[in-house]
């Protein structure tokens, strides 16, 4: 049991780095490469901004201005967002989520403000050229509406002046997509110009939301997920993509290009100073840093190596039942595989779904339905492996009454050193008792087997859950943050000492017991203390479901003897400190 805790605390603290060690980084092309590699063979190449030179200056004349008068915003709006856009650069400053709130309660704006101010606002334009970029996100365009539309609806900006022309489309319904249609020349010859979204999420207001951003894509039907450090800002990547974009925890702003075979798309690594406006939990701000907190910001920005760029563009929360509903073009692919849950993804997945059916078909409108959720989870989980508790007091019963027979065996050979050969020995004789008597030796580390994996996929899943965000019950202001009062941490660290007391374990050493039933619950405290109280819940409920279980077992038959069979080994060995078995 202790070589099992050893390897399982292993694997969670040092999981992250392995996956970083061995997840090979897909190749990035420098910004020289991107420049010089545009085009591709067989496709249109479409010039750079900058070098695209006009072929005479009549052409120059012939183009008539474009432009706004003065500033001026629309906003677009369904059941789920409102959008409000700018006719300056023809882009988004604010992106609001109707069914989502912040941490303050306040409707939820996707937009990151303070990066967007430096490196740009969502639906701006990248391109290869500096003063191109500038050019075309800060002139005032003509839109065609103005106001307040109700979508579905369509809206378009225009601008030109002195060669240079854009045309910005955007089309809406009633789902998160929107439609970009896109096309910037500069004397009629097309100029390399990609849809973008700059600078990160407005939901990450805490350093665990920086932490969990990354880079989301899926080329030729595989989907590839990286974390800051691995990527690098400005550099093309060549399709074909599926979809590809950034999230984080909770949301996600996911291209998918009309053109999956000819689309381009560049990443952007920038990093922001948020010593002020960070918040040190997620349930309020904190104090401001003394010194600088430099956090770095994802964004990504798509294109079509013909010059004219056309995609759909989900903004929204990764929900799983509508990342299911989205499919990219020509695919039968999906969204969902934005949802990560880790090494343990795939039963981290179907606990969430089981999870889920709970939620909608038991506890919908109860208050504090999620946290109830998880408790009828909890217990149908313990009910399932119920058997095997009482495999395991079984298996038990008959290790205890072949001890006095182990104990004469090792009293025989305990002369020799343990690295004598002879104890090579008492170890086969050993086996051979346990085998001819029925005693599987790792029959008490079965349900531990089965509930550590369950444990560490629910350590996975519940903080990337974006239906648990928000979600109360009690005290609980949400379950994918740490209890404020640290009460279910307490609770679930006095439960796991009476799990490991009431718990029958013959056979093992008394000071190896005392160890574990107070090392064990020091573990699972510290795990729980900051973090998804959504966990502290599932395992506080599952100790006190098993100290039931165990407090029924002890009183059959069964638990009677075992109790008995332990009573007369302690008054044998007298002189010997208590042992922590099988008590009332």
């Amino acid at each position: 049991m202790l070589i099992l805790m050893i390897v399982m605390v292993g694997i969670f603290f040092g999981l992250q780095y392995f996956r970083a060690k061995n997840n090979p980084q897909t190749a990035l092309p420098n910004a020289n490469q991107a420049k010089a590699g545009a085009s591709q063979a067989g496709q249109s190449a479409a010039p750079d901004a900058g070098s695209a030179m006009a072929p005479a200056g009549a052409m120059v004349a012939m183009t008539p201005a474009v432009q706004g008068t003065s500033e001026s915003t629309t906003v677009v709006e369904n059941e789920l967002y409102r959008i409000t856009f700018s006719n300056r650069g023809g882009q988004v400053t604010s992106w609001v989520l109707k069914t989502q709130k912040d941490a303050d309660g306040k409707p939820l704006d996707l937009v990151h403000q303070q990066a967007a101010k430096v490196y740009g606002y969502p639906l701006s334009l990248f391109t290869y050229e500096g003063g191109t970029t500038a050019a075309v996100n800060q002139a005032l365009y003509v839109a065609s509406a103005t106001g307040t539309l109700e979508a579905p609806a369509s809206l378009s900006f225009h601008y030109a002046y002195n060669g240079l022309e854009v045309t910005k489309s955007f089309s809406f319904d009633a789902t998160y997509l929107i439609h970009a249609d896109v096309a910037v020349t500069r004397n009629g010859v097309p100029v390399r110009a990609l849809v973008s979204w700059p600078a990160g999420l407005g939901d990450q207001d805490n350093a665990l939301a920086y932490n969990n951003a990354q880079f989301d894509s899926m080329r030729d039907s595989k989907e590839d997920h990286l974390a800051p450090k691995k990527i690098s800002s400005g550099n093309t990547l060549g399709g074909p993509f599926e979809w590809a974009g950034i999230s984080d925890a909770y949301f996600a702003s996911i291209f998918l290009p009309d053109v999956p075979s000819t689309a381009t798309l560049v990443t952007l690594n920038k990093q922001i100073d948020v010593a002020k406006t960070i918040r040190r939990t997620g349930l309020g701000s904190g104090s401001p840093s003394k010194g600088a907190m430099m956090v770095p910001v994802l964004g990504a920005a798509i294109g079509d190596t013909s010059g004219h760029t056309a995609t759909r563009i989900y903004v929204g929360p990764k929900a799983v039942n509508v990342l299911r509903a989205i499919h990219p073009t020509g695919s039968k692919a999906t969204l969902e595989p934005l949802l990560d849950f880790g090494f343990f993804g795939p039963i981290g997945k179907y606990l969430f779904l089981a999870l889920q059916f709970i939620h909608a078909h038991v506890v919908a409108s109860w208050p504090g339905s999620w946290g109830w959720a998880i408790v009828i989870l909890t217990l149908a989980i313990n009910l399932l492996i119920l058997p095997l508790r009482i495999k395991t007091m079984q298996s038990g019963l008959k290790m205890q009454r072949i001890q006095p027979q182990m104990d004469a065996i090792k009293e025989r050979y305990k002369k020799y050193k343990v690295t004598d050969p002879k104890r090579n020995d008492m170890n086969a004789e050993i086996m051979k008792l346990q085998k001819d008597n029925g005693v599987n030796m790792f029959g008490g580390c079965i349900p531990t087997l089965i509930q550590m994996p369950l444990l560490f996929a629910f350590f996975g899943m519940l903080p990337k859950v974006v239906e648990l965000r928000q979600a109360h019950w009690f005290w609980l202001p949400d379950l994918t943050s740490a209890d404020p009062y640290h009460i279910l941490p307490i609770v679930m660290v006095l439960s796991q000492f009476l799990v490991q007391f009431y718990t029958p374990s013959p056979g093992v050493d008394p000071q190896q017991q005392k160890m574990m039933a107070f090392m064990m619950p020091a573990v699972s405290g510290y795990m729980t203390w900051n973090y998804a109280s959504g966990l502290a819940l599932y395992w506080s409920v599952g100790n006190l479901v098993g100290i039931v279980q165990q407090q029924v077992m002890n009183r059959t038959s069964l638990g009677r003897e075992m109790r008995e069979i332990a009573a007369k080994r302690a008054r044998r060995k007298s002189g010997s400190g208590p042992t922590i078995q099988g008590k009332r």
